[in-house]
């Protein structure tokens, strides 16, 4: 049961240490203030697809 304990929490503490950089590079790019924007930018994108 340890061993599997401590399994589970090195796997957490590696996927923090590997992720948590990344992670927190996108939410400071990607802040609530920019989410409209981008938003629209999306919709704009996806009906603007030119029909055959």
């Amino acid at each position: 049961m340890f061993v599997l304990l401590f399994f589970v929490g090195l796997i957490q503490f590696l996927t923090y240490w590997i992720f948590e950089p990344f992670i927190a590079f996108v939410t400071h790019v990607l802040e609530i203030r920019l989410l409209p924007g981008i938003a629209l930018v999306i919709v704009i994108y996806l009906f603007s697809a030119k029909n055959k």
